[in-house]
């Protein structure tokens, strides 16, 4: 089944990399509700949502001639928008009404005083500290975070209960919490907003 999903997105990503305007279409209606997810779960907020995936499918539009290969679309087009939220997240931060409203929403305000973050080696940490994940726990958890896939979904795929999934992403946070709480502040941040 999943195989012959992936198949379909080959194909339609083909006709995407040769201007077909429907493949576009098709794998919006295909990747928005994932990457909605997958935002949200990154800025804490809907606002603005719509605006950057829209962005984000203006962009996979625009270098479509620069797809090298099918397979890799799906990390291709959620590297985009982990990009463009980057951009967002810098610009919220600076906005004071916004840190005031991150604050409000559990995160400490020490955390937010910040106005420069190494987000590439902030971001290398914690792809560390999830490669250190027992294989069954990476797996849910990528699918999670990285993929956008709802616990419903994983657990379908998966052929395991949606308690199962919970549990692992679970165990999986409090692993990740644990491994990078000698990080220090901007992991923390980091780790609340991202993760």
């Amino acid at each position: 089944m999943n195989s012959g999903k992936s198949h379909i997105d080959s194909v339609v990503v083909e006709k995407l990399v040769q201007g077909d305007k429907q493949a576009l279409e098709e794998l919006f209606d295909h990747y928005y509700p994932r990457l909605y997810n997958f935002s949200r779960a990154f800025l804490k907020f809907d606002d603005g949502i719509d605006d950057i995936l829209q962005e984000v499918f203006l962009k996979v539009w625009r270098t479509r001639k620069d797809i090298k290969s099918t397979t890799t679309f799906n990390a291709y087009i959620f590297t985009i928008t982990q990009n463009l939220l980057l951009n967002e997240l810098r610009s919220r931060l600076n906005n004071q009404k916004m840190r005031d409203r991150l604050a409000k929403s559990s995160l400490a305000e020490e955390y937010l005083s910040y106005q420069h973050f190494e987000y590439d080696e902030l971001k290398r940490k914690i792809d560390q500290a999830v490669e250190e994940l027992p294989e069954k726990q990476k797996e849910i958890f990528k699918k999670s975070r990285i993929e956008g896939l709802s616990h419903k979904e994983i657990a379908e795929g998966l052929g395991v209960t949606t308690k199962t999934v919970e549990y692992h992403i679970g165990q999986s946070i409090r692993f990740l919490k644990d491994r990078l709480s000698e990080g220090g502040e901007l992991t923390l941040l980091y780790f609340h907003l991202f993760l």
